[in-house]
């Protein structure tokens, strides 16, 4: 359940981020943490699902790297 935790956390950060107009490579850091919190929650709760978002976040992070 604290992986679970610090995904929600972290999205809240982000969302706070986003709304004090963060800058680009600011967000992509947080990301990219939200990713590796993503993944250490899969790899305790496991599940398809979990998996999925997961590489869905992957490819999106991939995808605005290259734009940064």
């Amino acid at each position: 359940m604290e992986e679970a935790r610090r995904v929600l956390e972290r999205l809240q950060r982000i969302e706070s981020l986003e709304r004090a107009g963060a800058g680009p490579a600011e967000l992509l850091e947080e990301l990219r943490d939200l990713l590796r919190d993503a993944e250490a929650w899969v790899r305790v709760e496991g599940g398809d699902a979990a998996g999925e978002a997961v590489i869905r976040l992957r490819a999106a992070l991939a995808l605005d790297a290259l734009a940064v």
